[in-house]
């Protein structure tokens, strides 16, 4: 828990203001601990949470998905297989409706400028470092989703 993020866990003080019930999200992140972390700290604000254990599955699911399903994506930068770069990349490039526009977000223990700009460059709307912040965490969410 504390490799991946600070502060409380406990709903009440964990997320006040926090609302993300009925908004889906994909959460792209290849170590399993972090994933099952992050989708209990998510489903505490309500969002629902469909995983991917790398970048080429994480493009999957979103291609399978209907168009418009997935309200952000979050994505791990340095995973096996494909990368969060690349992935977000790839899903930029789908012919499909929402690729252009859905948020994504890098969450990388890489946090110095060249990193946030690589993220940019991919085509990600705002970079998280590691370990995550929880409150940031969810005020990036807030600030992103449509």
């Amino acid at each position: 828990l504390r490799r991946f993020v600070l502060g409380r866990t406990a709903p009440e003080k964990a997320a006040p203001g926090y609302d993300f019930t009925g908004r889906q999200l994909l959460l792209v992140e290849d170590n399993e601990l972090n994933r099952e972390i992050a989708v209990e700290l998510l489903q505490q604000v309500g969002a629902q949470v469909d995983t991917a254990a790398n970048g080429e599955l994480g493009v999957k699911k979103f291609r399978s998905a209907p168009e418009h399903f997935y309200a952000l994506i979050l994505m791990d930068v340095q995973m096996p297989v494909m990368d969060g770069l690349s992935a977000a990349r790839v899903i930029r490039a789908l012919p499909r409706g929402d690729a252009a526009q859905v948020p994504i977000v890098a969450m990388t223990a890489d946090a110095f400028a060249e990193d946030v700009a690589a993220a940019k460059r991919a085509g990600m709307n705002a970079h998280i470092a590691k370990p995550i912040e929880l409150q940031q965490l969810y005020r990036t969410i807030q600030e992103l989703l449509p």
